[in-house]
């Protein structure tokens, strides 16, 4: 049991910031992108003390019960925040939010039912499909072996449940039955069913974020760029790409904020994000990434409450868009704050 909670004196709101107590130790794989969730408090903690709040943070982990004691302990008019979830069960991310909507206390960011379908991958690719929605074809693997692949070689392969690009690098890209059972089996047993297999779309790769300030905008589209020439090293965005600094993956995909793309090609990005946005019922701020064969764009995921920190892609395409992230950040305490919920008069006496 993990719960760390620091007040700061202020004469206005009440501000819990509530993110994921890293559980990885500092030499497991995964642990990098985990790790950078207490940066990112700290971003968030200073801007919304320098505007004037009274601002806490709490770090939870496995047990619920401290968060619900954390709750009542600070009692917060609006909760930041920032769980991601557990890294070895991430389906905590829609718990947590769940939590918040139970005791009626308003918070930032997509809520529960949205961060439930977006997590399971696969199942956000039945609603856009089933929306008309442009999607790589795909089918899901709960164990091995898997007796034919109809998608086509070369397929992807991604743990279904998993973000920020976990479970991710040079070898989920495969181009046979025999490796592909390899990586599924590989899956399985590191992170657990399901397993996601797309059909991989060679092409651009572009991402874009939307952010209701107050109304839904659109972000200028970002770009990750390619530059490795090598044929045999795939051009995939890798657990490595994101939070690796200084290896081949990482030096091989720099972003371009914004993207040099055609204005009939923006504008097609732009309107197919905001029908996903809509579509799994995003709120605040949310991001949905692309893959462009040709002139076809289809959409590879829609990510609710994308990574906050002031050194990642939200960030990059709130500066593109001339919206300062600090200001940003407690724009979303404000339009939490009158969305309302349980006021915190009533929250205080909860026992």
């Amino acid at each position: 049991m993990i719960a760390d909670i620091h007040p700061t004196d202020s004469s206005s709101l009440r501000v819990l910031i509530l993110h994921n107590q890293p559980i990885l130790p500092e030499d497991h794989p995964d642990a990098d992108s985990e790790h950078e969730i207490l940066f990112t408090t700290e971003f968030v903690q200073r801007s919304l003390t320098e505007a004037g709040y009274e601002v806490g943070t709490l770090g939870a982990s496995r047990d619920p019960g401290v968060l619900i004691d954390g709750l009542r302990e600070f009692r917060p008019d609006v909760v930041f925040n920032l769980f991601e979830g557990l890294a070895d069960v991430g389906e905590t991310e829609a718990y947590a939010a769940g939590v918040l909507e139970w005791l009626e206390i308003p918070y930032t960011g997509c809520p529960h039912q949205t961060l439930c379908l977006a997590r399971s991958k696969h199942v956000a690719k039945h609603l856009l499909a089933g929306a008309g929605l442009p999607t790589a074809k795909f089918l899901v693997a709960t164990d091995v072996p898997v007796e034919e692949c109809p998608l086509g070689w070369p397929v992807i392969v991604k743990p279904a449940t998993q973000d920020a690009s976990v479970g991710v690098d040079q070898g989920s890209v495969v181009t046979n039955l025999e490796r592909l059972n390899e990586r599924i089996a590989y899956l399985l047993d590191t992170y657990g069913p399901p397993v996601l297999i797309e059909e991989f779309i060679r092409g651009r790769e572009f991402s874009v974020g939307l952010v209701e300030a107050p109304e839904l905008t659109v972000l200028p589209v970002s770009e990750i760029l390619f530059v490795e020439k090598d044929p045999d090293f795939w051009p995939i965005v890798t657990y490595d790409a994101k939070w690796k600094p200084g290896t081949r993956d990482y030096e091989a995909t720099p972003p371009a904020y914004p993207a040099r793309v055609s204005p009939r090609l923006r504008d097609k990005l732009q309107k197919l994000a905001i029908r996903a946005f809509r579509l799994l019922g995003c709120r605040d701020y949310a991001r949905v990434d692309f893959r462009v064969k040709g002139s076809k764009p289809y959409i590879l995921e829609v990510n609710p409450n994308p990574d906050f920190s002031p050194t990642a892609g939200l960030s990059g395409g709130l500066e593109s868009a001339g919206i300062s992230h600090a200001q940003f950040t407690v724009d979303l305490v404000q339009r939490a704050f009158a969305r309302g919920g349980k006021p915190a008069a009533t929250m205080r006496c909860i026992s």
